[in-house]
């Protein structure tokens, strides 16, 4: 039998991955992953503060919208007989979609009085590591704050 050159008698060269790059590899995606995850964790974090922000400013336009009907910031509900509190704020769906990472309130201090009132977003949960603003706070005159830092809104 005559055999043509080029054609393989069945035995083939071995295929694969040696140990050393196969570690290469983990390790650049090791490397990878470690620079990754901080910066995908802060921006998860800067957009539920963005989202909060936009939360307080809806909660804000309801509170007068209520001055509006009831002519002050103290009372709430039908014919103006409920008193204002952090139960009495609509459950809106920014509330809801941030419902176990942020818990909005009107403010204890200051005082809620007939002219003024500050929202307050504070942040709970996993979100409660967001340690470069933490509470966001705004008032009847549009006032924006963080309690930790400026320039977070």
């Amino acid at each position: 039998m005559r055999t043509l050159q080029g054609i393989s008698n069945g035995k083939t060269g071995q295929r694969g991955f040696s140990l050393i790059e196969l570690m290469v590899v983990v390790a650049v995606v090791g490397v990878l992953a470690a620079i990754a995850y901080p910066s995908y964790t802060n921006h998860v974090q800067k957009t539920r503060r963005s989202t909060a922000e936009a939360c307080l400013m809806e909660l804000s336009q309801w509170m007068e919208r209520n001055y509006t009907t009831c002519l002050t910031h103290l009372q709430t509900g039908a014919g103006c007989a409920t008193n204002m509190d952090s139960a009495q704020l609509p459950a809106t769906s920014c509330r809801n979609e941030l419902n176990g990472v942020y818990t909005f309130a009107i403010s204890a201090a200051p005082a809620l009085s007939a002219n003024t009132y500050q929202l307050e977003a504070v942040p709970t949960g996993v979100q409660a590591a967001d340690t470069r603003c933490g509470t966001l706070t705004l008032n009847q005159a549009g006032t924006r704050g963080a309690a930790a830092a400026t320039g977070c809104w």
